[in-house]
């Protein structure tokens, strides 16, 4: 059982095995493959399988992933962050301005096989990434019937006829084309490097993991349109107590160098390695803790993690060695290259500056704390608790999962 404040509480059942060879590398692991079957309570779900070895085949490090995500209700805020006016007051059905809880949602199925090998070049830590991603969106309105389902009177939402939810105000006004607004298919290939000196992948006490990634979408692949972007992470680590405590942070930048994006793609944040089943955002459990999941949604975007922590515990269960950490965060970004809105908006029957502000764009700010608990230094219980700076980013979010987020 997990809980995430933008999915609601998840049950299912999930496995991570590891094998450590003869030991002697502990605890680095020569094999991990990971299983995940759940559903969460706002209706979306995981089915995963996961493998990351760098003994499968000599010289590589191969990880392969699997996976198939539905959400009946996934957030969507519009485009290019503080530019798109979120109203709390239209989803809370306590209020006067209430319209419906699924104004900001739509439906979004996911689908993704990925697969991404890395190999050394020369000199310790340098390595090369390439690897091959396709997906597959599946994009509608939320089928506000099968919400109903079970729901007594007063509870029950309005049809999407009765009252649009911003997903098909977007379509209406022209933002989201007609070809992409059921979704689409994307054929992702991805080249890059990487330079990585941590002293332990799960949770590092020292070191840098940098990485330059572009990845295209061809059409002569099947995508529905071409485009390709460009990312840039770098992640560094440092002791201030041996063994003990720790200062980490993480600074990202992505752009796309051409084509035309589809919307549904933009959300994606891209990275040589998945530390969960989804990689999305701005905003979110994996990006800025405590505002809203997909707020910030751009052309490009910036963004930057902090973390103090500090591993409080350590003890023994079940003939296994566990740690109990405690870290505090601070959690930013912007978009930087904005998704061109106003020159494109049609005369609207509705006042425009409850659904626009533009040039409002700006740093979104979450701070929080986090809870750790780690079997083995591999296998990691993740709780924090984050807030939200500005209320135009909702007020707060807490989840429960797995792996520190960096």
């Amino acid at each position: 059982m997990s809980f995430d404040a933008d999915l609601g509480f998840q049950y299912g059942g999930l496995v991570n095995l590891f094998q450590y060879g003869d030991g002697s590398r502990y605890p680095m692991y020569d094999h991990s493959l990971y299983f995940e079957i759940s559903r969460y309570t706002k209706g979306s779900g995981i089915y995963r399988i996961y493998y990351d070895s760098d003994r499968l085949v000599e010289g590589l490090r191969v990880t392969t992933d699997l996976t198939y995500m539905p959400e009946l209700a996934y957030d969507f805020y519009g485009f290019n962050g503080y530019e798109a006016v979120y109203n709390q007051d239209w989803e809370d059905d306590a209020s006067a301005a209430y319209k419906s809880r699924m104004f900001y949602k739509m439906s979004h199925n996911l689908f993704r096989f990925k697969t991404d090998l890395q190999g050394a070049i020369g000199s310790a830590g340098w390595r090369w990434i390439a690897g091959v991603n396709l997906l597959n969106f599946d994009i509608g309105s939320v089928d506000v019937a099968r919400m109903n389902e079970g729901q007594d009177e007063a509870d029950l939402l309005p049809s999407v006829e009765e009252q649009p939810g911003l997903y098909e105000k977007y379509i209406e006004w022209g933002l989201i084309s007609p070809e992409e607004a059921d979704g689409g298919f994307i054929p992702e290939l991805k080249g890059g490097f990487v330079y990585d000196t941590r002293d332990n992948r799960p949770n590092p006490m020292e070191g840098v993991w940098t990485e330059a990634v572009l990845v295209a979408a061809p059409e002569f692949l099947g995508s529905e349109s071409g485009f390709g972007k460009m990312a840039i992470t770098h992640r560094q680590y440092f002791t201030l107590i041996p063994e003990d405590l720790s200062l980490a942070y993480r600074l990202g930048w992505q752009h796309t160098l051409w084509g035309d994006v589809p919307f549904y793609y933009q959300s994606q944040v891209i990275t040589s390695v998945m530390t969960g089943a989804s990689s999305t955002g701005l905003g979110g459990v994996r990006s800025l803790r405590g505002i809203k999941r997909n707020r910030v949604v751009g052309d490009g975007m910036v963004f930057g993690n902090f973390e103090l922590r500090w591993k409080a515990l350590y003890f023994n269960f079940i003939n296994q060695a566990f740690y109990l950490g405690v870290n505090s965060f601070l959690d930013a970004g912007r978009a930087t290259s904005l998704i061109e809105v106003e020159s494109r908006l049609p005369a609207m029957d509705e006042n425009r500056n409850d659904y626009f502000d533009f040039g409002a764009e700006a740093l979104h700010v979450s701070y929080g704390l986090g809870l750790r608990i780690a079997m083995n230094r591999n296998f990691i219980v993740a709780v924090d608790y984050g807030r939200a700076i500005d209320s135009q980013d909702g007020e707060s979010g807490f989840y429960v999962g797995l792996n520190y987020l960096f």
